[in-house]
This record gives C-alpha cells, sequence and structure tokens, in this order.
C-alpha cells in the first residue's frame, strides 16, 4: 500500500505462517500473519500476527507492538520477563532471544525495522 489507510485488526483476515518445529517448546502452537505494509526498501514492516496457546522460542527483530487480543508471558534471556494482554504496548530488541508462554491465543499489530 503506498497510501495512507485504516483498518478494523479483528476482522484483518491472516494467513499461516510456518513455523520451525525447533522452535516449539510445548503444545501445538499455530502462526498466522499478514503484512498490511512494506517500505520499498523491505526494511519497514507493519502488520497483524496471532498466534495460538504453546510455548515457543524466538530471535527478535526490532519490534514495537501492540497486543489486541490474548495473552503471553515473555522471557527475554538475560533480561525481563513480562505478561502482555489487550491494549498493552511492548518493546523487542533485534536479536533479543525470547521465550513466548502464550495463554490465551494472542493477536498483535506490530512495527518492525530491520
Amino acid at each position: 500500500m503506498t497510501h495512507s489507510f485504516a483498518l478494523h485488526v479483528p476482522d484483518v483476515v491472516l494467513e499461516p505462517e510456518p513455523l520451525d518445529p525447533a522452535r516449539i517448546v510445548s503444545g501445538t502452537p499455530e502462526v498466522t500473519g499478514r503484512v498490511v505494509w512494506e517500505s520499498d526498501d523491505g526494511r519497514r514492516l507493519r502488520g497483524v500476527w496471532q498466534i495460538t496457546p504453546g510455548t515457543v522460542t524466538d530471535t527478535e527483530a526490532d519490534e514495537l507492538f501492540v497486543v489486541v487480543s490474548g495473552s503471553a508471558t515473555i522471557e527475554v534471556e538475560g533480561g525481563r520477563t513480562f505478561t502482555v494482554g489487550p491494549g498493552d504496548l511492548a518493546v523487542l530488541r533485534e536479536g533479543d532471544r525470547t521465550t513466548w508462554t502464550v495463554h490465551e491465543t494472542l493477536r498483535k499489530v506490530y512495527a518492525i525495522n530491520r
């Protein structure tokens, strides 16, 4: 999209995203998402992302996100552990190694800078 826009996030249709089985710690989490805007150089992404209950590991990008629904506890290796839910804003630093324990299906909107 090259123009300004608005979306009702709960209604955004998401598409399955592959989840490396090696990242799954417990449960059978499934990930879906949709990039709603990407810069011409591909370095900035804006989108909607969702994950079902379970526990997964990740290495993060430079990301700011706001939780729309659901909840999760995010443990940052060598750093803080925090729980996020609807209305919470979080910032993850590029390279953070995290463990996400998703309690209820979590949907977030995000801004990633690469």
